[in-house]
């Protein structure tokens, strides 16, 4: 083919010559000409897509690649993940049983000397040989910190005494860091030392021994404070002698899957609450404390604030962790069948019992049982309940036989249980047996500081789940919704915020997407505004009327650190600097 340029790295070079140096280090790579025909594919291409030279020449790369909008010029969005048809099976690849496989792609236009427009140059890389590239080619190369940087994979990487010298697009996404916050700082600051996960000690054994280490279990420390799950891979660095000049890091954020395993398994841990805010951290705290014991608990608080999930999570951290977690609702159940489902009956109990039924106590033996809404319980069950409580034997409908079972009394309820012990609603007795551990879940409202880290684990969850791209906010929309009171609290945030996911058609949620009653509440509590950029980002330059006072407490919080302040505003940094400088606030030291 004539010889075009391309405009990489350091200059210009043929793509003939560019496929073959892709080709020795194991990156597949294709050219387009101006017409969408493939004109030249590698090796490494043809074989990751189970194609022969004369089976993909001269054809329209629309009836090779399956799935993909072909638009011209032909340069597709950067970092996303698509699917490319193999021609066969074979049953050591990566390809699914459909034949499908998964690859990451990055596209740049073909020019020739005088800049004009000759066609495309699509890279494909599979996930597999993504530590032969490292171990291959220079690390200092222009070259590759351009692939680094178009992987749909965190990447960062560090010299010998652990200093970060490169973070690529997609990790700053997933720890919400700039590039600019992280180059020469500690990787400590990612990767915790004294974690039981030990990330950190993995790479510095890679640096050390010039090995490579997986941790598929991993844990690492975001912006926002959180500790997310990940999946990664730590290796060496060499430089073009063979020394060892650093380390690299590999890594999948694994927050959502995590997630959707314990949706699944119905099993939570103290990683699925969120929550900074120091009214949270003592939820934590007691929560931690009496998950070590068998003693009841009670959990109060409003609707939506997540009583339900912190009995998974108290369950799921006490010894009896590896039994049944059975939850029963006092207020979905008519009267009338709550005893029977609550502690089963014989059969010809009643008219309809051809069979005796366990009730929920004996499914729960050896287990915790999590009454919710127990300030529903009819009076005539409290009584019987009572004696569970005391005795841990009970008699099921129509036995003569006492049923002794050994489980662990979780409840919770969003009423005021002392106030209808004073109104005779509920037997004081039972309250007090009830009450000997509490646990208020606060309100939303009550921690503010939360709002922002909620947001992004929520964002995130709802994308996935309705197979839509990650998405920002607009800083009007993030206003709105660091405004609002969410007397639904938590799930009325997730609510809100499917509601915007699936409405939206753009990358960003703007405030036009947001439910209609957010909107009428906005019009009463702020003034407009013109909508500025998407938060998050560097240029932003919408002035947030937010309190001053408001300002100065997140400084406070955060001990006057403007990073960390700033994320518990739900703005960027040079937003907060705005901010202060507005409302006369100087730095602390």
């Amino acid at each position: 083919m004539s010889e075009t340029a391309l405009t990489i790295a350091n200059g210009k070079v043929s793509t003939d010559t560019l496929l073959q140096v892709l080709d020795e280090l194991s990156i597949g790579a294709f050219t387009v000409d101006i017409h969408r025909r493939i004109a030249a594919m590698n090796c490494v291409a043809q074989t990751l897509m189970g194609f022969r030279e004369n089976e993909f020449l001269g054809k329209d790369c629309r009836e090779i690649f399956v799935g993909i909008p072909c638009m011209v010029p032909c340069i597709f969005k950067k970092g996303n993940a698509w699917e490319v048809m193999t021609a066969e099976e074979d049953a050591g690849s990566s390809s699914t049983p459909t034949g499908h496989r998964l690859v990451t792609r990055l596209a740049m236009p073909i020019q020739d000397p005088k800049g004009r427009l000759m066609g495309c140059l699509t890279i494909l890389q599979d996930q597999s040989p993504i530590s032969d590239l490292i171990n291959r080619v220079h690390h200092e190369e222009r070259s590759l910190k351009m692939i680094l940087e178009n992987l749909d994979i965190g990447i960062f990487t560090v010299n010998r005494g652990g200093h970060v010298t490169f973070i690529n697009p997609r990790a700053e996404k997933i720890t919400g860091y700039r590039r600019e916050e992280m180059l020469g700082i500690p990787c400590s600051k990612l990767l915790d030392p004294k974690s039981k996960a030990g990330d950190f000690q993995l790479l510095q054994q890679a640096i050390a021994k010039g090995e490579t280490f997986s941790n598929p279990r991993g844990r690492m420390r975001i912006a926002s404070g959180e500790r997310i799950p990940i999946r990664a891979t730590y290796m060496a660095l060499r430089n073009e002698k063979g020394a060892i000049i650093g380390g690299l890091a590999t890594f999948d954020d694994l927050s959502i899957l995590e997630a959707l395993r314990n949706a699944v398994k119905d099993s939570y841990s103290f990683h699925d609450m969120i929550g900074k805010d120091a009214v949270m951290q003592r939820v934590f705290h007691l929560a931690r404390v009496v998950a070590g014991s068998d003693a009841t608990v009670l959990i109060s608080g409003e609707t939506g604030t997540g009583k339900d999930l912190l009995a998974k999570i108290i369950h799921g951290a006490s010894r009896r962790a590896e039994r049944p977690f059975i939850k029963v609702n006092c207020a979905a159940m008519p009267d009338t069948l709550l005893e029977s489902e609550m502690f089963g009956y014989e059969r010809g109990a009643f008219t309809g019992a051809d069979r005796s039924k366990p009730g929920r106590f004996q499914e729960a033996d050896g287990g915790t049982l999590f009454l919710d809404e127990v300030g529903d319980l009819p009076l005539s069950l409290q009584a019987k309940l009572l004696r569970v409580l005391e005795d841990q034997d009970f008699y099921p409908l129509g036995s003569r036989s006492p049923v002794r079972v050994d489980v662990r009394i979780l409840s919770a309820t969003n009423r005021d249980l002392s106030d209808m012990v004073q109104k005779g609603l509920f037997r004081e007795d039972l309250f007090y047996r009830l009450n000997v551990l509490r646990i208020e879940m606060p309100p939303l409202r009550s921690r503010p500081s939360d709002l922002p880290l909620l947001i992004r684990r929520v964002l995130k969850k709802l994308c996935v789940q309705h197979q839509k791209p990650d998405k920002s906010i607009s800083s009007r929309a993030m206003e709105v919704l660091l405004n609002y009171s969410y007397p639904g609290n938590v799930r009325e945030l997730e609510n809100i915020l499917e509601h915007a996911v699936i409405l939206s058609e753009a990358e960003t949620i703007v405030l036009e997407d947001l439910p209609d009653y957010l909107k009428v509440a906005r019009k009463i509590q702020l003034p407009a505004r013109r909508d500025a950029e998407t938060v998050g980002s560097s240029d932003v330059s919408g002035d947030f009327d937010g309190c001053k006072a408001e300002t100065i407490e997140a400084l406070r919080r955060n001990r006057w650190h403007i990073g960390r302040s700033a994320a518990a505003l739900g703005i960027n940094r040079s937003t907060l600097w705005r901010r202060m400088k507005k409302y006369g606030i100087s730095v602390k030291r």
